[in-house]
């Protein structure tokens, strides 16, 4: 996957951007630049993709106009669902947007974060002396299970992105699942289970290098952060 044209040019301009954004910081920050760039770049890709956020937001406010009135077409065809699809498109057409309209901003951010995520692992050729700056003591390449020390840098790494994954359950997912079930209390709901998926980063960050767990961190927080700034700023 990290050698496919477009991604491999990518990483090799993060990879460029790292560097020096490092080179900056480094009279500033000294032994901490390293760190402080990956989690710089990682909010300056961020910054670059929130007119997607922004749709994803509209999208999603939209689904929740339309809501009520799918449900009662939903009520109403349950039986006939050619009948039942054709309601829902007609629905959709004249709001003027559509089942996937919250999709599609997702994936296209899927390739930038993939070759994002892809430096800071050192899947790339040229990361090697980037990943062995240190940050708190502990190299950017290392990993919690790899021995390498810097347990208390781990430790606290690990706490911050559990930490932003409650909040992500708490502020966002829960409440999406509420307004589900109140706007169409006929739908099946997801299992409250799969809330708990938002922890899975801090599995993830148990076994990745020091720099993908900033990225992870950064990354969770920023978006967790947009999406409820950009739900209150975005009009309905």
């Amino acid at each position: 996957m990290y050698s496919l044209g477009p991604i491999a040019a990518a990483m090799t301009l993060l990879s460029t951007v790292l560097s020096a954004l490092t080179s900056l910081l480094t009279p500033l920050t000294g032994s901490l630049a390293a760190g402080l760039a990956v989690v710089a770049l990682t909010v300056v890709v961020r910054l670059l993709l929130v007119p997607l956020g922004v749709v994803q937001v509209r999208a999603e406010k939209a689904r929740a106009r339309l809501a009520p009135q799918l449900a009662k077409i939903t009520a109403r065809h349950r039986g006939n669902p050619e009948r039942l699809v054709a309601e829902q498109r007609r629905v959709y057409a004249e709001a003027g947007t559509s089942p996937l309209a919250g999709c599609l901003p997702s994936l296209a951010q899927v390739p930038v974060m993939i070759a994002l995520y892809g430096v800071f692992i050192g899947a790339g050729s040229g990361e090697e002396e980037m990943l062995a700056h240190t940050f708190g003591g502990v190299e950017l390449g290392a990993t919690l299970t790899g021995g390498a020390g810097g347990a208390a840098v781990f430790a606290a790494l690990l706490a911050l992105i559990a930490l932003v994954a409650w909040a992500n359950r708490r502020y966002l997912m829960l409440p999406a699942m509420r307004a589900g079930a109140e706007a169409d209390p006929g739908r099946p709901q997801l299992p409250g289970l799969l809330t708990y998926m938002q922890f899975t980063t801090v599995a993830v960050a148990a076994f990745v290098p020091l720099a993908a767990g900033l990225y992870l961190l950064t990354s969770s927080a920023w978006a967790l952060g947009e999406r409820l700034l950009l739900r209150r700023v975005v009009p309905d």
